[in-house]
């Protein structure tokens, strides 16, 4: 890469990293006019908060994701009064820690530019068309294809894990590109259609990442800036709308925050092969939660 391009690399990532902070801080404004206008104490539930904001952001960091362990949690402790709002309470508060996760990983992960911008933009626009055209999609028959898909994928990685134990070629790639790089565009867009009836992007993005043969650690920044993007938008239209608890939500974010920052420096200096295992672990847990999901009664729309 010519010095020219390195500058111009270099400007487009510090875009990026101001854009990402840009979008934190505006949140953080939404948020505190909010809580005001409603009389909600910063300090109201705030341990309560922050305890599941720790423990959920430090699992969505490592790839785990946080829906489903907030949902969990919420559940364990009594945290939500109105079951309405729990869409709308948990991109609230996950949705900053998810910036942070964004920030951390685009500084601390060599990745491509030509692979980051390209696979964030086709999950924004998987995102937004997503919202009308899976509008009447059966959610449980989609979770049930997932949770096969994603089980023969983990043990397609599993045994490459164990055919060349030890391999780390994948080291020394840091995007996608020719078909790949087409693949991982209609992957992504697919992901960002399924992100709006609530399935999670991270477990598909590490197993791709890894089945093609690049560093799975790679798949952070990209899974991270999609979350980020698409979160952001859903988090103002759920504000917007009066479905947000604020009750406890700063101590969530605050926990978030420090979960985040907790985890990254776990996954970025964790063995190669040892996180390769790990995926294909989140993989089968990921698989056997959509699986149980499917045998529940059909969502309403």
């Amino acid at each position: 890469m010519t010095e020219a391009a390195m500058n111009i690399e270099m400007q487009v990532l510090v875009g990026l990293q101001v854009l990402l902070v840009v979008a934190l801080l505006s949140l953080m404004v939404v948020y505190l006019r909010n809580m005001k206008k409603q009389q909600v104490g910063l300090t109201k539930s705030f341990g309560k908060g922050f305890f599941i904001g720790l423990v959920t952001d430090f699992g969505d960091t490592i790839g785990i994701g946080s829906f489903a362990t907030t949902t969990t949690l919420f559940k364990l402790t009594n945290y939500m009064d109105d079951d309405r709002k729990l869409p709308g309470t948990m991109n609230a508060a996950h949705a900053i820690p998810v910036f942070v996760e964004a920030l951390f990983f685009l500084t601390s992960v060599k990745i491509e530019l030509m692979t980051l911008i390209p696979m964030t933009l086709a999950a924004v626009t998987g995102a937004t068309i997503g919202t009308r055209l899976t509008a009447n999609w059966p959610t449980r028959k989609i979770q049930h294809a997932l949770s096969i898909a994603l089980t023969i994928a983990a043990l397609f990685m599993l045994i490459k894990l164990l055919a060349n134990p030890g391999q780390t070629d994948s080291m020394a790639v840091h995007g996608l590109h020719g078909w790949l790089l087409v693949l991982g565009l209609v992957v992504n867009f697919g992901l960002g259609v399924l992100m709006t009836i609530g399935l999670g992007n991270y477990t598909p993005e590490l197993i791709f990442f890894s089945l093609v043969g690049v560093n799975p650690l790679i798949a952070f920044p990209v899974m991270m800036m999609d979350a980020a993007m698409i979160m952001f938008t859903a988090t103002l239209n759920f504000v917007r709308t009066g479905r947000v608890e604020w009750r406890g939500l700063p101590g969530l974010v605050v926990g978030g925050v420090i979960g985040v920052i907790i985890a990254a420096k776990f996954v970025t200096g964790i063995n190669i092969t040892v996180l390769s295992y790990f995926i294909v672990l989140i993989a089968l847990w990921t698989a056997f939660g959509l699986y149980r999901e499917s045998k529940k009664p059909e969502l309403r729309h």
